[in-house]
């Protein structure tokens, strides 16, 4: 059975492949539109708490024989501790300023732990085996299934939604809104604000450490691995929506089979399609699909 002339295999297998990467998108943005919405900071490093996480994984499994379970545990909180040490160190003293100077200091960084990876681990991708339990794949009758790109797609869409959940339907949620609109009247009813911001921020960080380890099956594992997706992600945040975090994790899922789509048809625009769509957005709603108007 063929789709537009091509072989319903290849065709579901592209989908899948763009609903990984999709979910890929959607983690990683919804840590960007966490730190931002929440912060105000636009987190340029965002990129390089994701390469840490594949490598921390990369570390623990190859060099300290853990197991891909506990990894799996350790790299978000390892470059979520990281991130809780950099916003107290450095990001604190940014809030009350322009967002452009948060921009630029997470620029640096970045370029500073990219150059420490490099002289570390070379420029070559490092390999990392898929764990044991999750190898082979399901023959669902119309496709082969790949075990382990099943639980990537349901562990990053639990996690998008379980934040989300967090954010905008529990009392803490409501607590970190409110410390970002007026600090102030929060802190007077005894709540640490400070306390709440640094947890934020190790929170989006250890977000996108969480989707690198889960990334670092699925690809070569590289010191660059970070630069090459955070450009797009942002692409996706802002189709979504500044601080949106329903539009993160919805968009980037979206744009992710979007993007499989066009490998299908038209190969030669995958790489572009995302930013047609965002110039297209910005041109309609500048405030993205789920932002709101200032």
């Amino acid at each position: 059975m063929d789709i537009f002339g091509i072989p319903i295999q290849a065709f579901l297998g592209q989908l899948l492949l763009g609903l990984v990467n999709g979910s890929f998108y959607a983690m990683l943005s919804l840590g960007l539109a966490v730190i931002f919405g929440l912060l105000g900071i636009v987190n340029f490093a965002h990129g390089v708490f994701y390469m840490m996480g594949a490598y921390v994984a990369f570390v623990s499994v190859d060099v300290f024989g853990l197991n891909y379970w506990l990894a799996l545990l350790l790299g978000p909180l390892l470059v979520g501790a990281l991130g809780v040490l950099l916003e107290r160190t450095l990001l604190k003293h940014l809030y009350k300023i322009d967002p452009i100077y948060g921009l630029l200091l997470t620029f640096g960084l970045a370029l500073i732990c990219e150059g420490i990876f490099r002289e570390f681990f070379g420029v070559s991708g490092q390999s990392y085996a898929v764990p044991e339990m999750l190898q082979g794949a399901t023959n669902l009758g119309f496709m082969i299934l790949p075990n382990y790109r099943a639980w990537v797609v349901l562990a990053s869409l639990s996690v998008c939604l379980g934040t989300w959940f967090v954010i905008e339907r529990t009392r803490l949620g409501s607590y970190l809104r409110a410390g970002t609109e007026n600090p102030q009247l929060v802190q007077a009813f005894g709540i640490n604000v400070p306390l709440m911001v640094m947890l934020t921020y190790g929170a989006g960080c250890g977000l996108a450490a969480l989707a690198g380890v889960l990334a670092a099956p699925v690809i070569q594992i590289n010191p660059l691995m970070g630069s090459n997706l955070i450009i797009v992600v942002f692409a996706v945040v802002v189709i979504g929506g500044m601080g949106s975090i329903l539009g993160a994790i919805i968009t980037g899922v979206v744009l992710g089979l979007i993007e499989g789509l066009t490998k299908v048809f038209y190969p030669e625009a995958s790489n572009i399609v995302v930013f047609v769509i965002m110039a297209i957005v910005l041109m309609i709603r500048p405030a993205g699909l789920f932002g709101k108007e200032a």
